[in-house]
Parts: structure tokens; C-alpha cells; sequence
């Protein structure tokens, strides 16, 4: 069932294949730095605004928000969505505070290097736990998550970009490196992708009609 989900949904996973090669090209040949200092010199007051709002489209709380919404589509895709954003979640918080605890975020790493780096107004700079990053798992487990449930599967495209500029978000705002927001959507995919495969394969082989029902808010007749 996982290859043929994958070919299903070639238009989320295709794309997101061929761009995991190309950073991860970048990743093993540049150093960290030069990343950092190409992505933050491209910078405008626009993109400043832009990323300072959509950044929040990859917070994790909005993810469990658009997920427990599914509640009123079909109980089944709620508890995928549910148990993907969990697994997903908790599997990055495990490497941030147990694996790599204390590991520098970008405006900590260079606070003494006498690069003067552009930041936005108004945002708190975070310095450290920098990796992997959770906006990224977050973001990239609820768009991989719809691709697999919507019907038409040319919204992969655009579930997929969306899901890019939110974790780019991350790096724009200097409050990750190119490689924690690459580990966080290869986590935020698998995961859901894992779980959603299982899931479905149980369900499968273990048939509950009311996890085919939705919710459904009567109003009451007068």
C-alpha cells in the first residue's frame, strides 16, 4: 500500500523527491554558512512581513487545529491526522532535547562573529534546540497528510509548496538552518506517511463503520 500511495500522489512526492536531491547536493557540498548568508542577504521589507505571518501556518498548534476540524469530514481521517502530527512531533522533541539538546540556533551561533545579520521587527530570535526543526515537521506532516486525502490529486503541487515556504519561513526568519528544516519535512513525510499506510491497512482488515461517519452539529427545530 505505501509504493501505491506514493505513485497516487506522485505530484506531492515527485517534486519533493527531486528537491530533497538538490539540497541535499547543496547541504553535503556548501558549509552552513554560506547557505545562511545567501538566504539571509535576500531579503526585502515584503518577505519580511510575509514570512513574519506565514511562519504560524507551521506551527504545529495549527495543524492539530485543521486536523481535529476532520472531525466533521470522517472520524478516520481525523485519527490519522491526529496520531500523524503526534508521532511526528514527539519523534522530533525526542532528537531536540535528548539527541541534539543545547544545539545553537542561527542568531546564537554568529551572535560574536561579526556578521550583522538582517532580522525582522518584532520577532524573538530563539538560541538554542535549533535542530531538527518542529515547524517543519509540523507543517510538511499536515501537507502530505491532505495530499493523501483529497480527491483530486493534482493539489500535491500546491499542498507541497505550501508546505515549503513554511518551512523555509524558518530560515528566512533566521531561526534555523537549511539542514534543520530539511530533517524536519523528511520526519513530518515519513511519519505520516507510515502512519496513514498502517492505519489504513488495519482499518482494512479490522472494517468500524463509525470510524467512516463525521461529525455532525444538529440544530435544534423550534
Amino acid at each position: 500500500m505505501l509504493f501505491r500511495l506514493i505513485r497516487q500522489n506522485y505530484s506531492f512526492f515527485l517534486p519533493y523527491v527531486l528537491l530533497l536531491i538538490v539540497v541535499g547536493s547543496m547541504l553535503s557540498q556548501l558549509d552552513r554558512t554560506v547557505l545562511m548568508r545567501w538566504i539571509n542577504g535576500v531579503n526585502h521589507p515584503f518577505w519580511d512581513v510575509f514570512f513574519y505571518y506565514l511562519t504560524d501556518l507551521a506551527d504545529g498548534a495549527v495543524g492539530f487545529g485543521i486536523v481535529i476540524g476532520l472531525v466533521f469530514v470522517r472520524y478516520r481521517w481525523a485519527l490519522a491526522g491526529v496520531l500523524s502530527l503526534l508521532i511526528a512531533g514527539l519523534f522530533t522533541q525526542l532528537l531536540k532535547h535528548s539527541f541534539f539538546e543545547g544545539e545553537l540556533r542561527p542568531s546564537a551561533f554568529y551572535k560574536n562573529s561579526g556578521w550583522v545579520f538582517h532580522t525582522v521587527d518584532g520577532l524573538n530570535l530563539h538560541s538554542v534546540n535549533s535542530f531538527p526543526s518542529g515547524h517543519s515537521t509540523s507543517v510538511f506532516a499536515l501537507f502530505c497528510l491532505l495530499t493523501l486525502l483529497v480527491s483530486n490529486k493534482h493539489w500535491g503541487w500546491l499542498f507541497l509548496f505550501l508546505a515549503v515556504l513554511g518551512a523555509y519561513s524558518r530560515v528566512y526568519l533566521f531561526q534555523h538552518f537549511v539542514a534543520d528544516i530539511y530533517v524536519g519535512s523528511i520526519i513530518g513525510t515519513v511519519s505520516t506517511l507510515l502512519v496513514f499506510t498502517g492505519l489504513e491497512t488495519y482499518w482494512q482488515q479490522h472494517p468500524k463503520k463509525w470510524l467512516d461517519k463525521r461529525l455532525e452539529l444538529r440544530r435544534r427545530v423550534a
